[in-house]
């Protein structure tokens, strides 16, 4: 399939930029350019009934949402949500349209978490902060689902696995945006769509050298969830991939792993689509449906309906 029309635009006006690229400037610089970047694309932030700042231990920041019309003593089951980013850039500000459109469209509690990145604090410092998060909200909620978008994705998947194998706290669905599950770096797909749609072989190189400086650690599970030995008794998921993407094949790998090895496995790719892209509902109307697909297989899940 060819890319959507308005993704066509949207790569021609970033050609155009007189930005430089992420993996040619310092992580604090990239972090402004991603940010400001990706909020003239989001769409307008919708308004919920809660949203502020909390501390898990560690202590680890979170931005805490209630949707529209909660009521402060609702009982709410609770998604907490891992921002993208390549585990160096992103924030609760780059994510903070999606999480309100998530907590209003599931009806659910969503927490950010504001987890430590490189190259400042190298891996596994994000994995453990995400961990005592998710630890942390599953103690105030009797439903826990854990979801992320790329390096969020990650996280997510790393968190569900990690819950598995010590025993808690129950996560019950796991919602996966183009998920980054393989440090190698050697699908296909890396190769296919690695330069021209944003996400570019060269910027996921930069940001796995700040994240991942001990070459070591490109085979730990923690950072290559695709290489943990089994992804038996994982709790469903929704897995969204995009067809231009360097991310896909792993992304698709992933889902259909988990499938084989008896997980509940819900799974969708936008061929016509480009890493990021559910961020960009400003501009881009199938990111909405996306986000609105996310927050019916949320309610589902937390309904214990299978679909």
């Amino acid at each position: 399939m060819s890319l959507h029309p308005k993704i066509v635009q949207l790569l021609e006006r970033a050609a155009q930029s007189p930005l430089p690229q992420l993996y040619e400037v310092p992580a604090h610089v990239a972090r402004r350019i991603y940010r400001d970047t990706r909020a003239a694309l989001a769409p307008q932030a919708p308004e919920v009934a809660e949203s502020r700042l909390t501390l898990a231990p560690g202590p680890v920041a979170l931005r805490a949402y209630r949707p529209l019309g909660a009521k402060p003593d609702d009982a709410l089951p609770a998604l907490v949500y891992f921002h993208g980013g390549g585990w160096v850039i992103g924030d609760l500000d780059t994510h903070d349209v999606l999480c309100r459109q998530l907590a209003n469209g599931a009806r659910c509690a969503v927490y950010s978490v504001d987890y430590r990145m490189g190259p400042e604090h190298p891996f596994p410092a994000a994995v453990e902060d995400c961990i005592a998060a998710t630890r942390f909200v599953a103690s105030r909620h009797a439903q826990v689902a854990v979801g992320g978008d790329s390096a969020g994705g990650n996280l997510a998947t790393v968190v569900a696995l990690h819950a598995r194998d010590a025993g808690g706290p129950a996560i019950a669905y796991q919602l996966l945006i183009y998920p980054a599950t393989d440090q190698r770096l050697a699908h296909p797909s890396i190769r296919r769509n690695g330069e021209g749609y944003l996400l570019t072989k060269k910027s996921m190189d930069y940001f796995q050298a700040q994240y991942l400086p001990n070459k070591s650690d490109l085979l730990d599970w923690r950072a290559s969830p695709l290489l943990a030995r089994s992804l038996a008794g994982l709790p469903p998921a929704y897995v969204i991939t995009a067809g231009y993407d360097p991310l896909l094949d792993e992304g698709r790998e992933y889902a259909e792993r988990m499938a084989k090895e008896g997980v509940d496995v819900s799974y969708r790719e936008y061929a016509d689509m480009i890493h990021g892209f559910i961020l960009f509902g400003g501009v881009l109307d199938t990111a909405n449906a996306a986000v609105q697909e996310c927050c019916e297989k949320l309610r589902n899940a937390f309904a214990g309906v299978t679909a």
